[in-house]
């Protein structure tokens, strides 16, 4: 395996990501921010931030597959949240689980969560970004 998951002992032990993530492999993959439109550009999940999250996993996971690599490889995420309260975590939480579930992978991985004012559209609630190695 390319990526080693870990939470060193001198660190918080978070519930729902690792604090680091060590890559070994040869080809290092960057994945722009995915957004919720199918791959036609259809908007999916219109003020439906879960309905927004999976299709952003699931558009990661296509960028992922189309690089020759996969969600095991992710090294790091960094999300992007529109009017980011944690209130908002058990939407986003459910968006990804039902992702993972359907794609039958593991997306818990070294993450950052950013609130911005406004993505790149209007009707964007969530941007996700990753890199991998593989």
């Amino acid at each position: 395996m390319t990526v080693e998951l870990l939470n060193p002992p001198d660190l918080p032990v978070p519930t729902a990501f690792y604090q680091v993530g060590v890559a070994t492999g040869t080809t290092t993959v960057y994945v722009s921010g995915q957004v919720a439109r199918t791959a036609d550009g259809t908007p999916v999940g219109a003020g439906d931030l879960a309905a927004q999250t999976e299709q952003v996993y699931r558009n990661l996971d296509a960028a992922l597959r189309g690089a020759g690599a996969s969600f095991a490889d992710v090294v790091k995420l960094t999300a992007y949240v529109v009017d980011w309260t944690p209130e908002k975590m058990a939407e986003l939480g459910a968006g990804a689980a039902r992702a993972a579930e359907a794609l039958g992978i593991d997306i818990v991985k070294p993450i950052t969560l950013l609130g911005v004012a406004a993505l790149a559209e209007p009707d964007l609630l969530i941007e996700v970004e990753a890199i991998a190695v593989r």
